[in-house]
Protein backbone atom coordinates (compact mmCIF):
# COMPACT_ATOMS: atom_id res chain seq x y z
CA UNK A 1 0.00 0.00 0.00
CA UNK A 2 2.92 2.53 1.41
CA UNK A 3 5.13 1.59 -2.20
CA UNK A 4 2.13 2.23 -4.22
CA UNK A 5 1.02 5.64 -2.56
CA UNK A 6 5.09 6.90 -3.09
CA UNK A 7 4.77 5.89 -6.62
CA UNK A 8 1.48 7.77 -7.34
CA UNK A 9 2.87 10.85 -5.81
CA UNK A 10 6.22 10.31 -7.68
CA UNK A 11 4.15 11.59 -11.18
CA UNK A 12 3.63 14.53 -9.84
CA UNK A 13 5.95 17.65 -10.98
CA UNK A 14 8.33 18.95 -8.09
CA UNK A 15 7.02 21.99 -7.85
CA UNK A 16 3.47 20.64 -7.04
CA UNK A 17 5.41 18.53 -4.34
CA UNK A 18 7.05 21.43 -3.05
CA UNK A 19 4.22 23.65 -2.40
CA UNK A 20 2.18 20.19 -0.88
CA UNK A 21 4.91 20.08 1.43
CA UNK A 22 5.63 23.48 2.44
CA UNK A 23 1.97 23.23 3.70
CA UNK A 24 2.59 19.78 5.05
CA UNK A 25 5.60 21.57 7.04
CA UNK A 26 3.42 23.55 9.30
CA UNK A 27 0.47 21.44 10.05
CA UNK A 28 3.00 19.03 11.43
CA UNK A 29 4.77 21.98 13.18
CA UNK A 30 1.48 23.57 14.88
CA UNK A 31 0.18 20.27 15.55
CA UNK A 32 2.90 18.92 17.50
CA UNK A 33 4.35 20.86 20.89
CA UNK A 34 7.44 18.25 21.15
CA UNK A 35 8.37 18.70 17.70
CA UNK A 36 7.43 22.30 17.72
CA UNK A 37 9.76 22.63 20.94
CA UNK A 38 13.00 20.83 19.51
CA UNK A 39 12.80 22.54 16.36
CA UNK A 40 12.86 26.17 18.03
CA UNK A 41 15.35 25.31 20.44
CA UNK A 42 17.65 23.63 18.51
CA UNK A 43 17.69 26.87 16.01
CA UNK A 44 17.70 29.17 19.20
CA UNK A 45 20.92 26.96 20.21
CA UNK A 46 22.56 27.32 16.51
CA UNK A 47 21.57 31.11 16.59
CA UNK A 48 19.40 30.46 13.32
CA UNK A 49 16.18 31.57 14.98
CA UNK A 50 15.56 34.00 12.38
CA UNK A 51 15.08 30.95 9.80
CA UNK A 52 12.19 29.32 11.87
CA UNK A 53 9.39 29.60 9.28
CA UNK A 54 11.95 28.80 6.18
CA UNK A 55 12.43 25.67 8.44
CA UNK A 56 9.14 24.59 8.88
CA UNK A 57 8.21 24.31 4.97
CA UNK A 58 11.37 22.82 4.49
CA UNK A 59 11.07 20.14 6.87
CA UNK A 60 8.14 19.12 5.11
CA UNK A 61 9.13 19.91 1.77
CA UNK A 62 11.57 17.28 2.87
CA UNK A 63 9.34 14.20 3.07
CA UNK A 64 6.90 14.98 0.35
CA UNK A 65 9.72 14.96 -2.27
CA UNK A 66 10.81 10.88 -1.21
CA UNK A 67 8.43 9.72 -3.82
CA UNK A 68 10.09 11.91 -6.40
CA UNK A 69 13.21 11.21 -5.64
CA UNK A 70 12.89 7.55 -4.27
CA UNK A 71 10.37 6.19 -6.63
CA UNK A 72 10.83 8.80 -10.49
CA UNK A 73 12.52 7.17 -13.24
CA UNK A 74 16.58 8.25 -12.48
CA UNK A 75 16.67 9.94 -15.21
CA UNK A 76 13.94 12.06 -14.83
CA UNK A 77 15.08 12.93 -11.24
CA UNK A 78 18.41 13.79 -12.29
CA UNK A 79 16.99 16.22 -14.73
CA UNK A 80 16.71 18.54 -11.94
CA UNK A 81 19.69 18.55 -10.30
CA UNK A 82 22.84 20.12 -11.02
CA UNK A 83 26.88 19.59 -9.14
CA UNK A 84 29.06 22.57 -8.21
CA UNK A 85 32.51 21.30 -7.71
CA UNK A 86 32.24 17.97 -9.11
CA UNK A 87 36.28 19.00 -10.18
CA UNK A 88 37.61 18.11 -6.61
CA UNK A 89 35.37 14.62 -6.26
CA UNK A 90 36.65 13.86 -9.93
CA UNK A 91 40.77 15.14 -9.20
CA UNK A 92 39.96 12.31 -6.21
CA UNK A 93 38.86 9.57 -8.42
CA UNK A 94 41.52 10.24 -10.91
CA UNK A 95 44.21 9.81 -8.68
CA UNK A 96 42.93 6.44 -7.95
CA UNK A 97 42.08 7.87 -3.86
CA UNK A 98 39.42 7.08 -1.26
CA UNK A 99 37.14 9.34 -1.02
CA UNK A 100 34.51 10.00 1.94
CA UNK A 101 31.67 11.74 1.57
CA UNK A 102 29.73 13.20 4.83
CA UNK A 103 26.75 14.33 3.94
CA UNK A 104 24.36 16.28 6.66
CA UNK A 105 20.82 16.17 7.17
CA UNK A 106 21.38 19.69 5.21
CA UNK A 107 18.97 19.84 2.44
CA UNK A 108 17.70 17.08 0.18
CA UNK A 109 20.16 14.36 1.37
CA UNK A 110 18.54 11.30 -0.06
CA UNK A 111 19.20 12.66 -3.64
CA UNK A 112 23.17 13.34 -3.00
CA UNK A 113 24.14 9.60 -3.37
CA UNK A 114 22.06 8.98 -6.19
CA UNK A 115 23.28 11.73 -8.17
CA UNK A 116 26.95 10.65 -7.02
CA UNK A 117 26.45 6.77 -8.32
CA UNK A 118 25.20 8.51 -12.02
CA UNK A 119 29.33 8.90 -12.12
CA UNK A 120 30.75 6.45 -10.20
CA UNK A 121 30.35 3.35 -7.75
CA UNK A 122 29.18 4.49 -3.98
CA UNK A 123 28.87 2.38 -1.04
CA UNK A 124 26.98 3.92 1.90
CA UNK A 125 26.28 2.79 4.96
CA UNK A 126 22.79 1.82 5.85
CA UNK A 127 20.43 1.41 8.80
CA UNK A 128 17.23 -0.05 8.19
CA UNK A 129 14.11 1.80 9.22
CA UNK A 130 12.17 1.21 12.19
CA UNK A 131 9.40 0.46 10.63
CA UNK A 132 8.84 -2.94 8.87
CA UNK A 133 6.48 -1.41 5.92
CA UNK A 134 8.89 0.89 4.90
CA UNK A 135 12.05 -1.50 4.13
CA UNK A 136 11.50 -2.60 0.75
CA UNK A 137 10.36 0.89 -0.51
CA UNK A 138 13.93 2.49 1.22
CA UNK A 139 15.81 -0.40 -0.15
CA UNK A 140 14.44 -0.33 -3.32
CA UNK A 141 15.51 3.05 -3.24
CA UNK A 142 18.57 3.15 -2.04
CA UNK A 143 19.95 0.14 -3.24
CA UNK A 144 20.64 1.05 -7.69
CA UNK A 145 22.45 0.58 -10.19
CA UNK A 146 26.13 1.95 -8.81
CA UNK A 147 24.60 2.62 -5.83
CA UNK A 148 25.57 -0.50 -2.66
CA UNK A 149 24.54 -0.38 0.59
CA UNK A 150 26.73 -1.50 4.08
CA UNK A 151 24.72 -2.13 6.79
CA UNK A 152 25.33 0.07 10.33
CA UNK A 153 26.85 -2.79 11.86
CA UNK A 154 30.85 -4.16 12.13
CA UNK A 155 30.41 -6.37 8.86
CA UNK A 156 29.58 -2.77 7.36
CA UNK A 157 31.94 -0.61 8.65
CA UNK A 158 34.70 -3.78 7.10
CA UNK A 159 32.83 -3.13 4.07
CA UNK A 160 33.35 0.40 3.88
CA UNK A 161 37.00 -0.05 5.14
CA UNK A 162 37.48 -2.02 2.14
CA UNK A 163 36.08 -0.34 -0.51
CA UNK A 164 38.13 3.06 0.84
CA UNK A 165 41.66 1.31 0.41
CA UNK A 166 40.46 -0.28 -3.07
CA UNK A 167 40.00 3.91 -3.82
CA UNK A 168 36.52 3.97 -4.43
CA UNK A 169 34.33 6.04 -2.61
CA UNK A 170 31.94 5.83 0.21
CA UNK A 171 28.95 7.48 1.95
CA UNK A 172 28.16 8.25 5.52
CA UNK A 173 25.90 10.62 7.24
CA UNK A 174 28.02 12.64 10.05
CA UNK A 175 25.59 14.28 11.71
CA UNK A 176 23.62 10.92 12.77
CA UNK A 177 23.79 10.33 16.45
CA UNK A 178 25.91 7.05 17.31
CA UNK A 179 25.31 4.11 19.61
CA UNK A 180 27.04 3.94 22.70
CA UNK A 181 30.78 3.12 22.28
CA UNK A 182 30.63 4.62 18.87
CA UNK A 183 30.81 7.99 19.25
CA UNK A 184 32.48 11.05 21.82
CA UNK A 185 30.94 14.38 22.74
CA UNK A 186 32.03 17.07 21.18
CA UNK A 187 30.58 20.59 20.52
CA UNK A 188 27.86 20.89 17.75
CA UNK A 189 27.24 24.84 17.81
CA UNK A 190 28.14 25.45 21.13
CA UNK A 191 26.41 22.55 22.87
CA UNK A 192 28.12 18.93 23.66
CA UNK A 193 26.50 16.33 21.06
CA UNK A 194 27.28 12.68 21.11
CA UNK A 195 29.32 12.21 17.86
CA UNK A 196 30.67 9.66 16.03
CA UNK A 197 34.27 8.59 15.34
CA UNK A 198 33.93 6.05 12.15
CA UNK A 199 34.14 8.83 9.87
CA UNK A 200 37.67 10.10 11.06
CA UNK A 201 38.83 6.59 11.44
CA UNK A 202 37.97 5.34 7.98
CA UNK A 203 39.17 8.53 6.26
CA UNK A 204 42.77 7.59 7.99
CA UNK A 205 42.68 3.77 7.15
CA UNK A 206 41.85 4.32 3.26
CA UNK A 207 44.02 7.54 3.59
CA UNK A 208 40.82 8.70 1.97
CA UNK A 209 39.93 12.25 0.61
CA UNK A 210 37.12 13.69 3.08
CA UNK A 211 34.56 15.65 1.19
CA UNK A 212 31.03 17.15 2.47
CA UNK A 213 28.54 17.83 0.55
CA UNK A 214 24.66 18.21 0.25
CA UNK A 215 21.97 19.10 -2.01
CA UNK A 216 20.42 22.60 -1.58
CA UNK A 217 16.56 22.78 -2.70
CA UNK A 218 15.91 25.53 -4.43
CA UNK A 219 13.08 28.16 -4.65
CA UNK A 220 9.56 26.72 -6.40
CA UNK A 221 10.45 23.37 -7.38
CA UNK A 222 13.28 23.93 -9.40
CA UNK A 223 15.29 21.01 -8.19
CA UNK A 224 18.71 21.07 -6.41
CA UNK A 225 21.73 22.28 -6.63
CA UNK A 226 24.94 19.43 -5.21
CA UNK A 227 27.78 20.97 -3.44
CA UNK A 228 30.77 19.70 -2.92
CA UNK A 229 32.97 21.00 -0.40
CA UNK A 230 36.52 19.40 0.71
CA UNK A 231 37.00 19.10 4.43
CA UNK A 232 40.15 21.89 5.03
CA UNK A 233 40.46 20.62 8.66
CA UNK A 234 43.29 18.20 9.90
CA UNK A 235 42.20 14.84 11.18
CA UNK A 236 44.53 14.49 13.22
CA UNK A 237 44.88 14.28 17.03
CA UNK A 238 42.33 12.88 19.60
CA UNK A 239 38.70 11.08 18.38
CA UNK A 240 37.42 14.16 20.67
CA UNK A 241 39.48 16.59 18.52
CA UNK A 242 38.50 15.10 15.45
CA UNK A 243 34.38 14.62 15.81
CA UNK A 244 35.22 18.49 16.48
CA UNK A 245 36.73 19.15 13.40
CA UNK A 246 33.67 17.31 12.03
CA UNK A 247 31.19 19.01 13.74
CA UNK A 248 32.59 22.20 12.84
CA UNK A 249 32.67 21.23 9.42
CA UNK A 250 28.57 20.62 9.38
CA UNK A 251 28.22 24.09 11.27
CA UNK A 252 30.13 25.92 7.99
CA UNK A 253 28.14 23.89 5.67
CA UNK A 254 24.56 24.82 7.36
CA UNK A 255 25.45 28.25 6.92
CA UNK A 256 24.83 28.06 3.70
CA UNK A 257 21.55 26.96 4.06
CA UNK A 258 20.28 27.30 7.26
CA UNK A 259 16.51 27.01 6.62
CA UNK A 260 17.04 23.38 4.84
CA UNK A 261 18.65 22.04 8.24
CA UNK A 262 16.49 18.96 9.85
CA UNK A 263 16.53 21.04 12.88
CA UNK A 264 13.85 18.52 14.56
CA UNK A 265 16.00 15.87 15.02
CA UNK A 266 17.24 15.54 18.53
CA UNK A 267 20.84 15.83 18.09
CA UNK A 268 21.85 16.01 21.64
CA UNK A 269 20.23 13.28 23.20
CA UNK A 270 22.38 10.85 25.09
CA UNK A 271 21.98 6.99 23.14
CA UNK A 272 21.53 4.58 25.72
CA UNK A 273 24.32 3.14 27.81
CA UNK A 274 26.43 6.65 27.52
CA UNK A 275 27.52 8.89 29.94
CA UNK A 276 25.80 12.41 29.48
CA UNK A 277 28.37 15.13 28.75
CA UNK A 278 29.56 16.89 32.20
CA UNK A 279 27.76 19.62 33.01
CA UNK A 280 25.06 19.55 30.93
CA UNK A 281 21.42 18.35 31.12
CA UNK A 282 20.54 15.35 28.50
CA UNK A 283 18.46 16.59 25.70
CA UNK A 284 14.88 15.92 26.26
CA UNK A 285 13.40 12.36 24.76
CA UNK A 286 15.25 9.29 23.29
CA UNK A 287 13.48 9.45 19.70
CA UNK A 288 16.06 9.92 16.99
CA UNK A 289 12.96 12.13 14.79
CA UNK A 290 13.07 9.65 12.04
CA UNK A 291 16.43 9.93 10.55
CA UNK A 292 17.36 6.50 8.64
Amino acid sequence: MLVSLFRFFSIFPLPFLHALGAALGWLVYLGSPSYRRRMRDNMRQAGYADYLPAAIAEAGKSIVELPFIWCAAPERVSRHASDENWGVVQQALDAGRGIVFLTPHLGCFEIVAQEIALRTELTVMYRPPKKAALKPLIEGARARHNLLLAPANMSGVRILAKTLKKGRPIGLLPDQVPQEGEGVWADFFGRPAYTMTLPAKLAQMGDAVVIVTYAERLARGRGYLIRFVPLEASLDGTAAEQARAINAAMERLIARSPGQYYWSYNRYKVPAGASAPAATAPAAGNDDGGAA
